[in-house]
């Protein structure tokens, strides 16, 4: 009995045990980002860069299709360029970055859609929109891995400077001129996961894998080392929960996973050891808060 609800699927088919490589890479990957886009107040900017990348994507899919080397580069040359385009016109006018991001965000988004209803059906439009986790080939795994090692080789050596840079930026600042350098390579890793998030998820939810894992670690701990252990294993276990409730119920795998991470999220919301709700409402010992 047991058996058969939480190994058996993984056992007996192979498209779930695709689906489970696929979203155990996603999670390597992405978690860890998401802690640094929390750390940093800019869980906001993940959104809207998930959605920047669908224009890319569509121009991919109108010269090739569903080809994955066709919107991967499309995807990253959009976000790249969006989170450029952000930027400048946070610079030089008077428009702040949230600002400038929400615009382009609402345009891609508007664009992108535009571009894949052109050539295809609503299918091909909500493979784009959604991800088809449950359909991945060996290439879209191979790229997922890639993705995850690329992100976690670089964090490593970046670390320090980029916990840095969250914490006080003007002292890295002033001490240092990696500032500027650190935060182009954070946003190409931003941008490359949730390229690899948008194959196995689609534009609409590859960030929830990103976000959901990292605001609910927040609520179980301060240090940023077991902040992104936390964020992580919730990650993890939200994709293995997340395609045995699709398997056993008969729902969409994708929003599944990010049901799952959101439930991981209103549990520490309530239970968590550091701000949960009820923690709050316990009376606390003398001199311990």
């Amino acid at each position: 009995m047991v058996y058969d609800m939480l190994i058996g699927p993984f056992v007996e088919f192979a498209f779930m045990k695709r689906a489970l490589v696929g979203a155990f890479a996603l999670a390597l990957g992405a978690a860890p980002i998401g802690v640094f886009l929390m750390l940093r107040r800019l869980s906001l900017t993940g959104d809207a860069m998930a959605h920047a990348i669908l224009p890319g994507a569509g121009v991919g899919y109108l010269v090739a299709g569903l080809s994955l080397p066709a919107m991967t580069i499309g995807g990253l040359v959009a976000g790249i360029t969006v989170a450029v385009l952000a930027g400048l016109v946070a610079r030089y006018t008077a428009l702040k970055e949230d600002a400038s991001l929400a615009a382009f965000y609402l345009l891609s988004l508007a664009l992108g859609v535009m571009l894949v209803s052109l050539r295809g059906s609503n299918v091909d439009l909500l493979h784009v929109l959604f991800g088809t986790v449950l359909a991945l080939d060996d290439a879209t795994l191979l790229l997922l891995a890639g993705i995850s090692s690329v992100t976690l080789l670089t964090l490593a050596a970046i670390y320090r400077p980029l916990v840095l840079e969250c914490v006080d930026s003007g002292f890295l600042r002033s001490v240092s001129r990696a500032g500027t350098p650190i935060h182009l390579m954070f946003l190409a890793l931003v941008v490359l996961n949730l390229v690899g998030g948008f194959h196995a998820l689609g534009t609409l939810l590859a960030v929830g894998v990103m976000m959901l894992p990292a605001a609910g670690a927040r609520l179980w701990t301060q240090d940023i080392t077991r902040l992104l252990v936390v964020s992580v294993l919730a990650a993890l276990v939200s994709g293995y929960a997340g395609l045995l409730f699709s398997y056993h119920v008969g729902v969409p795998a994708g929003p599944a996973i990010i049901l799952s991470a959101g439930g991981f999220y209103l549990v520490s919301l309530l239970i968590g050891s550091e701000g949960g709700i009820l923690r709050r409402l316990l009376p606390v010992r003398h001199l311990e808060a």
